[in-house]
């Protein structure tokens, strides 16, 4: 059974033969302004909206899609792959010809004119009819949405991990303490064992084979020593990664105070200076002469920038440049972290916030995902900018107290 004709343009195809001059003027000013009233949504509505003939040629496209995909007004007859890669035409325009109800649905990143993560559906201008005639594609820009999804399941695994810390970590830390103890008592009996004196008033035999059976007990308990050192330092690593877990996991409030971005970098700095200076890295601090007072936790901000200044340490053999700044806009400070090492690969950028991920031989993977949870906490934000041989460098912004107005720029005369 045939659609019911619906619509305008239906019902004056089914009477064009019997209509007259004036009839005919009335229905292309209707249609006139109906399609005056389709620019006008076109223009207004936030998705991007791209028509192609039968052959992947643009014939029309609304304001939208220059903004997403940095489409220049010239645009129009040009193919759909020059423009967009990342469509496969060929599928596109076989469902087309075959009819039936198609819609195709395909999701991409571009990164012009600037990054932007796409939806795109494509559906027959001429529906589920037979032939071609052209295609229909809309552009949606789900930046916003993926990005919100990606926070609601690293919040997940994050509660995930709170639920294993809370039932782990107390187990862990008892059998940590305990060995810890036992330890310092084996470490005082070693003690005891190289400080046995040797033993007079025996013969000559006699004393050479104390003197021996004591430089045996010195070797085994120097060996001893060695071992057991080894086995603290496990153990303090051990007690750190579990330390670091908590914190890392167990968000503390906020003790926010008003002070001075400056202050915080330059507190912290005086801390690592010792193992900076060991470590013959160069300090280039360039600190704003004036920054507004931030409303921080300056404890739990001072060890977000210990562990990036820490990451950025580590990521440099001996020798390189450390790199502080800081600054203000509008609406937030910041203080960005730079070092000269190797810089993170591409394919790493995305994890490095990830738990337990690290690309150092003994890192916990832990200490970004501190500072992100303590820059979370105060609305503010990180930037990532690395370059593999030339180093990274990590922005942390805080926003400020009261935000400055926006002055509106004067026009300029002619």
């Amino acid at each position: 059974m045939a659609a019911a004709k619906s619509n305008f343009l239906d019902k004056v195809l089914g009477r064009i033969g019997r209509l007259g001059a004036e009839g005919l003027q009335t229905v292309v000013q209707r249609l006139a302004r109906e399609r005056a009233l389709l620019e006008t949504l076109f223009k207004i509505i936030e998705d991007g909206v791209l028509v192609v003939d039968e052959g992947g040629r643009v014939v029309y496209f609304n304001q939208a899609v220059t903004k997403l995909i940095g489409l220049q007004s010239n645009a129009e007859g040009q193919h759909i792959n020059d423009i967009l890669p990342e469509v496969d035409w060929k599928k596109i325009s076989r469902f087309d010809k075959d009819g039936g109800q198609h819609v195709a649905r395909h999701e991409f990143e571009v990164e012009y004119p600037r990054p932007r993560f796409l939806r795109l559906y494509a559906a027959p201008l001429d529906g589920e009819q037979v032939g071609s005639s052209g295609v229909a594609l809309i552009l949606h820009d789900a930046t916003e949405a993926r990005q919100k999804t990606f926070e609601a399941v690293e919040s997940e695994r994050v509660q995930a991990l709170t639920l294993l810390a809370a039932s782990v970590a107390h187990e862990i830390g008892n059998p940590l303490n305990a060995l810890h103890i036992h330890l310092q008592l084996m470490e005082r009996e070693v003690k005891k064992l190289k400080a046995v004196p040797s033993r007079a008033g025996l013969g000559s035999r006699n004393r050479t084979q104390v003197l021996s059976s004591n430089s045996d007990t010195g070797e085994v308990a120097a060996k001893l020593e060695q071992y057991l050192s080894v086995a603290k330092g496990e153990i303090n690593r051990l007690d750190y990664i579990v330390t670091q877990f908590l914190q890392a996991i167990r968000p503390s409030p906020l003790q926010l105070k008003a002070v001075s971005l400056n202050e915080v970098v330059e507190r912290t700095l005086e801390l690592l200076r010792p193992e900076l200076d060991n470590r013959g890295i160069t300090i280039k601090a360039k600190l704003a002469r004036q920054l507004p007072q931030t409303p921080i936790d300056p404890t739990q901000t001072q060890q977000a920038l210990l562990n990036l200044m820490k990451n950025a340490m580590q990521a440099m053999t001996r020798g390189g440049t450390l790199t502080l700044q800081t600054g203000e806009n509008n609406e937030a400070a910041w203080v960005s972290v730079g070092d000269t090492g190797g810089g993170i690969p591409q394919e790493q950028i995305n994890r490095i916030f990830e738990p337990f991920y690290t690309t150092k031989k003994q890192g916990t993977g832990l200490g970004l995902m501190i500072v992100q949870r303590i820059v979370r906490a105060h609305n503010g934000g990180i930037e990532l900018d690395s370059h593999v041989g030339r180093g990274t460098t990590f922005r942390v912004w805080f926003p400020l107290k009261d935000k400055k107005p926006r002055l509106l720029e004067a026009p300029i005369s002619k």
